[in-house]
């Protein structure tokens, strides 16, 4: 699983997530601060775009973050604790049974129930997140990891689905592992032809005692169709009882135009 960069972003942006899903995160990593005087500092650098580009891998996100005085770059780093596998496991089994969130994870959405299905937290409980920092601060976490911070909330934003990559694997990755309808239904085991891998063999059906092998019906040359009639051969309107609403010589040249029109299509054909 590669990880994914995204560029930084410019100066005056809004400061406060405008989604769900961004502001649920902001939540969960601001629990974990000590003092929000950072937590304040870390909003303000972000707003002025003080982050450089943002690399996000599974449990780990990444930066270089100016500090907004002495325009000192530090390494910034916040580590976040992947999900187990058998979380993973389960979160796959509840969305392989629903089909409208693995359409929603293919279009690159977030269903909001995500964030706790099934007992799986995908959003970080407390103790999950770790930051790391090269600046000399001691604050937990220090302004420059807070301002990482809020700008993910901005990344998720605009594809919440990141959030299943920041908690070990992507989307993909968790729809691969969904298991098929049915997928404790121990399939049939077929052997692929020759010169055909990974292809299964389809075994000809016997013959029925009153009829032919579909087999051998499928393979037998067809008979070719006889010639579509001509216009001279179109078939005739019988009479009709008079009346004062019908006109029994247009629906006889009706009729044969309509004749002749099939009759050019089959030969087209």
């Amino acid at each position: 699983m590669s990880p994914r960069g995204f560029t930084a972003f410019p100066p005056g942006r809004a400061r406060r997530p405008r989604t769900w899903w961004g502001a649920a995160w902001n939540r969960a990593w601001e629990a974990d601060a000590l003092d929000a005087g950072p937590l304040r500092a870390g909003r303000r650098l972000a707003a002025a775009g003080h982050v450089g580009p943002i690399t996000v891998s599974p449990g780990r996100l990444a930066a270089a973050v100016h500090d907004g005085d002495t325009e000192q770059a530090y390494a910034t780093r916040v580590r976040v604790a992947p999900l187990a596998e058998d979380d993973w496991d389960l979160l796959a089994s509840e969305v392989a049974a629903r089909a409208g969130h693995q359409a929603a994870l293919l279009a690159g959405q977030l269903p909001r129930d995500l964030a706790d299905l099934a007992g799986v937290r995908l959003l970080p409980a407390l103790g999950e997140i770790t930051p790391e920092c090269d600046c000399p601060e001691w604050d937990h976490p220090c302004r420059h990891a807070a301002a990482l911070c809020h700008q993910v909330s901005w990344l998720l934003d605009a594809d919440p689905a990141l959030l299943l990559l920041i908690r070990g694997r992507d989307a993909r990755q968790l729809l691969a592992a969904a298991p098929a309808p049915g997928g404790s239904v121990p399939r049939p085991e077929s052997t692929p032809p020759s010169g055909s891998p990974g292809q299964a063999r389809v075994a000809p059906e016997p013959p029925d005692a009153a009829g032919t092998a579909a087999v051998e019906a499928y393979t037998r040359p067809t008979p070719p169709l006889p010639p579509p009639p001509g216009p001279a051969d179109a078939p005739t309107l019988p009479l009709l009882p008079p009346g004062p609403d019908v006109d029994v010589d247009a629906l006889r040249h009706r009729v044969a135009v309509a004749a002749e029109r099939a009759a050019a299509l089959l030969r087209q054909a």
